[in-house]
């Protein structure tokens, strides 16, 4: 073989080489718009010493794909009564370039006991995870959010108003529906010209859309207030005379899933009795009677009062306080 149809062959053979050793840069991760460039070389000895040919420089630019998935943030069903709700998901940008996408919340889902209303969807301004009303920003139609780069998360929140009306225990799901701005479809669609830098954008694995879905749960709180009394008389029995000490116990049960606040249990002392001193106590621990020492406050002419503050659903106690019958 002489010099020239080596020469040709070997850089026949660059070329193939160029593209053979491209093709793993340009898995997924890699930047949209990202040059991938190679270059052969060859190097051989002929009858004038060491020879070196390059082969011309091939460049790929890696396409933009195009995926995207939401998750609820929400750890379960949002205990909920009627008003405003809010349910937090995090939208996250799969794909390798800088994307908007446009969201949708459908209150309407099949086998909800009751639907809500979608007042707004705002994202997480200051980035703390929780709602601020007037401090997030409330997203206009279309809802879209801000461009996120790639594999940038954003938290999301739906607001709703529950109607009024439920009962508890009811259950509604709200779901959120991502879709990417520059277009979503089968995965392998591609949107000629569309991606970055005048590439093409190609949808992904997601279908360049994603949905998840937030659950509301109705816990009407009240509060199940229950008292009983027990007796002691002077002789060891339980009969009511003169010197009897009656124990005063009143439970207070929360009902329901959700929280109620400035939860004050109290009582009045009973006419023809006597308020036993130090005897005021909740959950078995005594409480002083003097205001602003504890939770409790116990007088002859005011009675008792103590102050258990916020509870929640399901939670139980039990004040108890004794007087002497005159």
């Amino acid at each position: 073989m002489d010099t020239q149809k080596l020469i040709s062959s070997l850089f026949a053979t660059s070329v193939l080489m160029t593209f053979t050793l491209s093709a793993p840069a340009m898995a997924e991760g890699v930047d949209a718009g990202s040059l991938i460039e190679n270059t052969a070389t060859a190097t051989f000895e002929d009858g004038e010493g060491s020879r070196t040919v390059d082969s011309n420089t091939v460049t790929v630019q890696v396409d933009e794909l195009l995926d995207v998935t939401v998750t609820t943030q929400d750890s379960g069903p949002l205990p909920s009564e009627p008003g405003q709700s809010v349910l937090t998901f995090e939208v996250t940008n799969q794909g390798n370039g800088p994307e908007e996408f446009t969201l949708t919340a459908n209150p309407d889902v099949a086998g909800n006991d009751f639907d809500t209303t979608v007042t707004s969807i705002a994202v997480d301004t200051n980035g703390n995870g929780v709602y601020d009303e007037g401090v997030d920003a409330i997203l206009t139609g279309p809802e879209t959010t801000p461009t996120l780069v790639a594999d940038e998360a954003i938290t999301v929140f739906v607001i709703v108003e529950v109607p009024s009306g439920v009962s508890n225990d009811e259950t509604s799901d709200v779901e959120l529906l991502a879709e990417a701005v520059t277009g979503t479809g089968e995965p392998g669609t591609t949107f000629a010209g569309a991606g970055v830098d005048g590439g093409d954008a190609i949808v992904g694995t997601t279908g360049a859309n994603g949905t998840a879905t937030g659950s509301l749960l109705i816990g009407l709180t009240n509060v199940d207030l229950t008292k009983a009394v027990s007796l002691v008389d002077p002789f060891g029995g339980t009969s009511a005379v003169p010197g009897s000490v009656a124990t005063f116990t009143i439970t207070a049960e929360v009902l329901g899933t959700g929280s109620l606040d400035s939860l004050v249990i109290s009582d009045g002392i009973p006419d023809d009795t006597t308020y036993v001193l130090g005897s005021l106590a909740l959950d078995g621990a005594p409480l002083t009677d003097a205001s602003g020492d504890d939770a409790g406050e116990a007088s002859a002419a005011t009675g008792i009062a103590v102050d258990i503050g916020t509870v929640n659903g399901g939670d139980t106690f039990a004040v108890t306080f004794d007087v002497t019958v005159n």
